[in-house]
């Protein structure tokens, strides 16, 4: 039984499986070599002397600097690492991978079909406000509705968020776009929309940005003019749920849309949850269903592993031009682009940005990346695709739901009880955090150190096709669901 996890040959450190000693004996798979102080689980371990300078190596790339020489059997953390980002890159386009191998299989879930071909993993009824001063009185309609309509739909939830006034140009725009993206979602059997009346975010434009097809199944009511807005609202939604009724259906897996992302991470999160994960985009992707990958600020130092997957130029060129936007973002207002891991994520073993990305990024799997959209688009092609967010964990869920995910697979190391507005899975990268905290994680990827990643990808993978067809996830069940807009410009 080895207690390090050297994940590449080229690796010089590797990650403690147990805590240990200093002078303890750490058995890695060749060899043994003795700890020089107490280091916790998760953490690094230098597997041969680094000189000052060197590259730090895990997952075969570079994941940072030696700020002093190291030597073997060294803890490896903020004290012996310098990040290597700084600015801005150039990046060369080489060669398209091709297209999504598409692979047969007889795997399908029951989902609700739209009418637009989109199949929702739910059938809910949303309400929606267009400003923050109308939030309570969509979560008290929804709140009333919700008693009377259990079992009649699969729910009755009111979305806010503190925004929709004192904006203005882009900012006002993205909020705007959210909005009318969550309006047309497949997991809304219906939205009744709740406007003010005196705020920025107008109500007609907002509709306006619905698809026209998509507008049948949506009521709207502006709160100034209403003389009773609670009865009013209650009266669009119990429309609203007679409308919606219809039963499951049985579809294959290329109608599932996932939405892929990670918060609260540690040093197990690059070995076992996210590349969990990314068997699971492969597994859809190959059906020919849609993945989202997302959290810009979050791929920082591994994007060239993405880009290398780019089917070709143009989107190739768009993932540079979103990279480097996000680190233009984040110098204009004078802060450095390497500016993470955050502290939980640091005691959990995670060292810099770049080792915090390359696990990152092995949630997209192995596919080619088919696409690259803006804050507020919608996925359009089957296959890998990258969305334009922050990482802030309720942002990036919210706009993964508004680009379309039906379900968004969550790897945590550290836990967290956040829901999104559509069926959010937590997956614990560890079996001490899934044991600690049953209520809130759905699954446990610590499986992997034990019995493999084979054996822990059919189990997640019948999971998936559980929740996907109605079994509840941990933050469905503890009413988690929340929202949140990426706010950009200025407050008047």
């Amino acid at each position: 039984m080895v207690d390090a996890w050297q994940v590449d040959p080229a690796d010089n450190v590797a990650t403690l499986l147990r805590d240990v000693a200093a002078s303890d004996q750490i058995a890695l798979a060749d060899r043994s070599i003795s700890a020089g102080a107490a280091i916790p689980r998760g953490h690094k371990v230098a597997l041969v002397p680094i000189a000052l300078g060197a590259p730090i190596i895990k997952y075969g790339f570079p994941i940072g600097l030696a700020r002093r020489a190291i030597s073997a059997g060294d803890h490896v953390h903020i004290d012996t690492v310098a990040t290597a980002l700084s600015g801005t890159d150039e990046y060369r386009f080489s060669a398209s991978p091709g297209a999504v191998r598409l692979v047969e299989n007889a795997l399908s879930f029951k989902g609700y079909m739209r009418r637009d071909g989109r199949v929702g993993t739910r059938n809910e009824i949303w309400i929606l406000p267009t400003v923050g001063c109308v939030a309570r009185t969509a979560q008290r309609i929804a709140a009333r509705a919700s008693a009377r309509h259990a079992g009649s739909v699969d729910g009755v939830h009111a979305f806010v968020y503190p925004f929709g006034c004192s904006q203005l140009g882009d900012d006002l725009a993205g909020t705007r776009r959210i909005l009318a993206a969550l309006a047309t979602h497949p997991n809304a059997g219906g939205v009744l929309i709740i406007g003010l009346g005196c705020e920025s975010n107008q109500l007609d434009a907002l509709i306006a940005e619905v698809p026209q097809d998509r507008r049948a199944m949506i009521r709207t009511m502006i709160a100034q003019l209403s003389p009773d807005e609670i009865a009013e609202g209650e009266a669009h939604v119990d429309a609203l749920v007679a409308q919606a009724a219809q039963p499951r259906t049985t579809v294959g897996l290329d109608k599932l849309v996932l939405g892929v992302k990670c918060g609260g991470s540690d040093g197990f999160s690059g070995l076992t949850a996210n590349p969990l994960v990314g068997r699971m985009s492969d597994q859809v992707a190959g059906a020919g269903g849609r993945v989202l990958l997302t959290e810009i600020p979050e791929i920082f130092g591994a994007e060239h592993l993405l880009m290398a997957r780019a089917r070709n130029q143009a989107v190739f060129d768009r993932v540079g031009q979103m990279v480097n936007d996000f680190k233009r973002y984040f110098l204009a207002h004078g802060e450095p682009v390497s500016e993470n891991p955050s502290p939980g994520n640091i005691a959990g073993g995670i060292t810099t940005l770049e080792e915090k990305s390359l696990g990152a990024v092995q949630k997209g799997g192995t596919a080619p990346l088919v696409d690259a959209i803006g804050y507020g688009e919608q996925v359009k092609e089957p296959g890998l695709t990258l969305l334009e967010a922050p990482g802030n964990d309720a942002v990036s869920s919210t706009a993964l739901a508004a680009a379309g995910a039906t379900m968004i697979l969550f790897t945590t190391g550290r836990g967290t009880p956040l829901g999104a507005p559509v069926p959010t899975v937590k997956i614990a990268s560890n079996s001490a955090l899934a044991a600690a905290k049953p209520g809130w994680i759905d699954f446990d990827a610590g499986a992997v150190l034990q019995g493999g990643i084979d054996h822990a990808a059919d189990a997640l993978l019948a999971r998936i096709i559980a929740i996907a067809s109605g079994e509840l996830t941990a933050a469905e069940r503890n009413d988690e669901r929340e929202m949140a807009i990426w706010k950009r410009g200025v407050t008047l």
